[in-house]
């Protein structure tokens, strides 16, 4: 990484090793601890890395320290260059072989992880030795990875919105009806015909920030249907958990229905067509021609913006 002539002609991997085990460690002592150096020299080292980019890495918080925003991009690559020189050792090691293709896959929380799998599963059996890493949060948490280049690809149930920074496309991987399940007690206990049968019924949905939970609530609206909420969720896998002990109903993708029936002991309650659950890969232009982001978008068409 080159930098102007007036601070460093190249950027001190020393400075950055020391930046990078403060940041993963949470402070200064625990990462002293850790490389066996004074906490005074590790700060040094930080101040002269600051001093090099010309940018804080880090504020107090407490009687701790927390990354800038700066400081998380320069976190992210950091972590690239660390990971890429662990490569190149194991590399050596073994021998003069083909480099591994990684990918960096962000999953949104409200995705199952079966659907999840199912999206990926093009990539691990296209790129054979891939070098998978996943990282779970938030859209709006993995876009802001996805534009500092921490990561290649957002998985998700809704496309990036209208002013997302950077040049990025969304790219549609499929959609399909909902399905509701519940465990066998419960269902027995739900009077009535499809959908009348979730009215005032327990229900366990995603948290409301979530794009599905707005489609869902639009649906109950619709079909005139008031569940009892007795349950949001940020994650997919804890509402199955949830449900699987009987506090309520959760709506899935169709296309995750019956291995999610199968695997938490549930029975299904009806299905809607109308009410649609959508897949999404989102990239960043750069990263259009990764080997492993082609086998997950390739089959499923063009990219829509």
């Amino acid at each position: 990484m080159e930098l102007s002539s007036e601070s460093s002609e190249w950027l001190n991997y020393h400075h950055l090793r020391y930046f990078w085990a403060v940041a993963r460690e949470g402070g200064l002592v625990r990462a002293a601890r850790r490389l066996r150096v004074s906490a005074p020299s590790i700060s040094a080292q930080i101040a002269a890395l600051e001093s090099a980019l010309r940018e804080k890495l880090f504020h107090r918080a407490g009687r701790g320290l927390e990354l800038t925003d700066f400081g998380r991009v320069v976190l992210g690559y950091a972590e690239e260059i660390f990971t890429l020189g662990r490569e190149l050792l194991l590399t050596r090691a073994a021998g003069p072989v083909a480099r591994p293709v990684r990918l960096a896959a962000g999953v949104v929380d409200s995705l199952p992880k079966r659907a999840a799998f199912d999206l990926l599963r093009p990539a691990l059996r296209d790129a054979p030795g891939l070098m998978l890493s996943c990282h779970e949060g938030s859209l709006a948490e993995l876009l802001g990875r996805l534009a500092a280049h921490r990561l290649d690809v957002v998985l998700a149930d809704e496309p990036a919105p209208p002013g997302t920074p950077g040049r990025i496309s969304n790219h549609a991987l499929g959609e399909g009806g909902t399905v509701f399940l519940a465990t066998a007690a419960l269902a027995r206990s739900m009077r009535g015909k499809f959908p009348r049968r979730l009215h005032h019924a327990p229900a366990l949905l995603p948290a409301p920030r979530a794009v599905f939970r707005r489609d869902l609530d639009d649906w109950f609206r619709g079909g005139g249907v008031e569940p009892r909420i007795a349950g949001e969720f940020d994650d997919a896998a804890l509402a199955m958990e949830a449900a699987a002990e009987g506090l309520g109903f959760v709506a899935v993708p169709e296309a995750v229905a019956k291995e999610s029936a199968a695997r938490f002991g549930l029975t299904r309650v009806g299905k809607s067509d109308a009410c649609r659950t959508r897949f999404f890969a989102i990239t960043a232009e750069r990263r259009h021609d990764h080997p492993a982001i082609q086998a997950i978008i390739a089959p499923r068409g063009r990219a829509a913006r």
